[in-house]
């Protein structure tokens, strides 16, 4: 490994290129202090008390920004506009007749579609911001001036999406110019920048009654969760396919056969299934906690009562958790799946899996093997998507908020990086990270 990191420094561009990278780190992390105008920070930090109205809620949302909602940074929305406008496009692509051709036109297509992610961004990172903005002052009294001062107001909307369309600069900017896919790269340093604080956390919780032993399994637990992770995103099935095409030589019409295989992925969907659901499980909360203060009985009761259901310590919340990442798990995976054609491209290429008719017949047949294996993807998914509650229940250790959908980040970005340093260095003879 060291002498792979030596080998990648001893090549200028690809040195160059990883440099870059940090460089764009760096400024990201700089950006995610510079605070929006108008804050109050004492009020602030309430919001992130775990036994608060909102506490669980807003945690979670400081885990994905990177640490920079607590300081309600211009960065505190992080990509997730971005994410979400990308997601919409990618399921509009197939329903869609105009979206559906641009997608078959190759790289200006491609670049297209990455506008109209762009300009979808703008609206959705506006009406996060107001959400988010509308939280912290109604519940916690963070932004004083908010929606009082229409130029306070106004500047800390315009703030909040610059923030974020600048950090989908950056990435841009670092899958050009870097290593790796820019975005992914940006949320994964936002994670991981959060790491110190909570480890501390892990180790102050032995003060507070947690004993050595649960602590301990917790770790264990992550390991285990970190290596499941690696598995799943690697597994793949392989189907083999044969290729046979007619050539002219020496006059005569010969055939040249050829194989090779499809690598049908148990997780083809990565972290979107639990972006997606735990979207929807977040916004009961949102909705309820603007009722728990109504003078009608029956309004605050219901509200209360949707308010503890739907926290992500409840066991509902858990359960029901579970379950939708699951069913979006085939659903997504659905999606991505007919979007790709992969029969109706055999067919054009004269390409055939042996014992099975090109066509429809292919397409049924691929079909039913992706839904087979994606049983095991989905129930992987749900059971990570689950097991900071388990492990907390298990162990008693409850201060370490590090989420499944944080380590399927991490892991999952770390591996796209090693895999691209990888095929850098094999491309220039050089052993690499993983082939050892």
């Amino acid at each position: 490994m060291l002498q792979a990191v030596i080998n990648a420094f001893r090549i200028s561009d690809l040195r160059r290129k990883i440099l870059f990278t940090l460089g764009m780190l760096v400024i990201f992390r700089i950006i995610a202090h510079i605070p929006v105008p108008g804050v109050d920070f004492a009020a602030l930090q309430g919001a992130f008390d775990p036994n608060s109205q909102f506490g669980g809620l807003i945690n979670l949302l400081n885990i994905f920004s990177g640490g920079t909602l607590q300081n309600f940074s211009v960065a505190a929305m992080g990509v997730y506009p971005y994410i979400t406008a990308s997601i919409i496009i990618q399921l509009l692509t197939g329903v869609v007749p105009r979206l559906t051709e641009l997608s078959k036109e190759g790289e200006a297509g491609r670049n297209q579609l990455n506008r109209y992610t762009a300009w979808l961004t703008v609206p959705l990172a506006a009406l996060q911001a107001f959400a988010q903005a509308q939280l912290l002052q109604s519940q916690f009294g963070a932004l004083p001036a908010f929606g009082q001062d229409i130029m306070i107001t106004l500047t800390v909307l315009i703030s909040l999406v610059a923030g974020t369309m600048f950090l989908v600069w950056l990435g841009e900017r670092i899958t050009e110019h870097g290593i790796g896919q820019g975005i992914s790269i940006i949320i994964f340093g936002g994670i991981v920048a959060g790491l110190p604080t909570q480890i501390f956390q892990l180790g102050q919780s032995g003060t507070t009654g947690t004993s050595l032993f649960s602590m301990l399994l917790f770790v264990v637990l992550g390991l285990v969760t970190v290596v499941g992770i690696v598995l799943i995103n690697e597994g793949q099935r392989r189907i083999p396919v044969h290729y046979s095409r007619s050539i002219m030589r020496g006059g005569r019409m010969m055939r040249q056969a050829g194989s090779s295989f499809i690598p049908l992925r148990v997780n083809s969907t990565g972290m979107i299934p639990l972006i997606f659901a735990l979207s929807i499980m977040s916004f009961p909360v949102i909705v309820a906690g603007f009722f728990t203060a109504a003078s009608t009985g029956w309004v605050r009761d219901g509200a209360l009562w949707l308010y503890n259901t739907f926290q992500p310590t409840s066991a509902p919340y858990n359960i029901i958790y579970f379950f939708m990442v699951v069913a979006f798990t085939f659903f997504y995976t659905s999606v991505v799946f007919g979007q790709q054609r992969i029969a109706e491209n055999l067919q054009k290429s004269g390409g055939a899996i042996p014992g099975i008719r090109p066509g429809p017949n292919t397409d049924r047949f691929l079909t039913t093997v992706l839904n087979r294996i994606t049983v095991a993807g989905a129930l992987f998914l749900g059971i990570v998507a689950v097991l900071p509650w388990v492990a907390s229940v298990i162990t008693g250790v409850t201060l370490l908020n590090f989420s499944s959908t944080s380590l399927l980040i991490v892991v999952g970005v770390a591996i796209d990086t090693m895999k691209q340093l990888e095929s850098q260095l094999l491309m220039r003879r050089y052993e690499g990270f993983i082939s050892r």
